[in-house]
């Protein structure tokens, strides 16, 4: 299958935003569990990330298959990178492409624009049951990083699990 990599282009925000929000709410990943999530209108809102990060895109000839936000340095859209870090965010591929290597070719392009910005290391944060995700980043080399597991919500039991890679 040959899958395009690119940057996102407006017209594509808003389906790349309900890819994402229906990737969360089918396999339940969202805190709350449903439409009423408050992160579901951050996932939603490509525009908001695309302003102020790289948005990428998984094609396949005019279908688009999924998404990730590549964050190349600290600033508003990084939760974990520390100075000289990228960070992967909000990774989300649709059902009905799922299997197809669009999730590794998206943290693939992820890595290679962090290694072209001459960072030393790139970060993604997880959930305890995204298993396919966890399998793709170990793929590739991210390891597991206890000590930067951290927690969105105060107050909240829910933890994001940390991987890092090493450049």
């Amino acid at each position: 299958m040959d899958i395009l990599i690119r940057t996102a282009n407006p017209t594509e925000y808003e389906p790349l935003g309900e890819i994402t929000a229906q990737a969360y709410l089918q396999d339940g990943l969202l805190a709350f569990g449903d439409e009423d999530d408050w992160y579901l209108r951050e996932l939603n809102d490509v525009a908001k990330r695309a302003a102020h990060a790289e948005v990428l895109v998984a094609v396949s000839h005019t279908e688009l298959l999924g998404g990730v936000t590549f964050v190349p340095a600290p600033g508003p859209m990084a939760d974990l990178a520390r100075p000289g870090e990228a960070e992967i965010r909000m990774l989300a591929v649709a059902h009905a492409a799922r299997g197809r290597g669009a999730g590794e070719a998206l943290v693939r392009a992820c890595v290679d624009r962090a290694r072209a910005a001459g960072c030393t290391g790139v970060v993604l944060s997880t959930q305890h049951t995204m298993h396919a995700a966890h399998r793709i980043y170990e793929r590739l080399g991210f390891r597991r990083v206890p000590g930067r597991d951290w927690n969105p919500i105060p107050g909240d039991e829910f933890t994001l699990l940390t991987y890092e890679l090493t450049l």
